[in-house]
Order: structure tokens, then sequence, then C-alpha cells
């Protein structure tokens, strides 16, 4: 079997130019890339090792544009959930949280501006 070598999230954006600006000043992501410059259908955000693509759906099926939807959440680990609920509520509101789960995290979930669910969590030791 042939190597695999990572997975990159790929969603639909309302606007794409509104999703680098929540993206890079709410969430501290970095501008990978985006096109067309001005007015973009397309971008790459990158935090650390969390990699993710955004398109404008009008750009690739002039057709059949619905809203962004998903069934799932973008979990995101991290090394201190309580600091970056503390952040991160002060710039968007917390959907939940932050919560002991169950199965033995801390977490707590946010929205982002395309109506997808985000969620925080770290390991309870």
């Amino acid at each position: 079997m042939k190597r695999w070598s990572g997975l990159t999230p790929m969603l639909q954006a309302v606007d794409v130019s509104e999703t680098i600006d929540f993206y890079t000043a709410v969430l501290g992501f970095t501008l990978d890339a985006k096109y067309p410059e001005t007015a973009p259908t397309w971008c790459s955000l990158v935090r650390g090792p969390i990699h993710l693509m955004f398109f404008a759906a009008e750009a690739v099926n002039q057709a059949d544009v619905t809203p962004p939807a998903m069934s799932g959440v973008l979990y995101v680990y991290v090394d201190d959930v309580l600091d970056v609920h503390d952040e991160l509520k002060l710039k968007t509101d917390v959907l939940w949280g932050p919560q002991a789960m169950p199965y033995g995290f801390l977490e707590f979930a946010i929205r982002e501006c395309n109506g997808y669910t985000v969620s925080f969590g770290q390991r309870i030791h």
C-alpha cells in the first residue's frame, strides 16, 4: 500500500475573505495562500500542524450553490483548554463548555463564521 502523507479538510465558505479574517484574527491561523488575490474564492490556512482549505461554492459549481453544512465537528487538540477558552470567549461566541466529558476530555466549542462547530479538547489526566 502506498504511504499517505496527510489530510487537509477543504470546506465550503460563505465568504472566503470573511473566513480568512475570522481564522487569522480570532483563531490565530496564518494565511498560507489564496486565489485569486482580489476577492478570493479559495484559501489555505495553517496554525502549527493544523491545515484547512476553504472554497466558495459558486467558484466550482455555479448551478448548485447550497449553504455550507457538516454533520461533524472540527476537533482541535490543545495543551491548555481553559486558556484557549479564556482567549476565545472574548472574541467569539462559545456554544458550550468547558465541560468534562465522560471519555476523559475537557472540551468547549465555538461556531465559526461559516456555521461549522469547532471543538477544543484536552485529555484530563
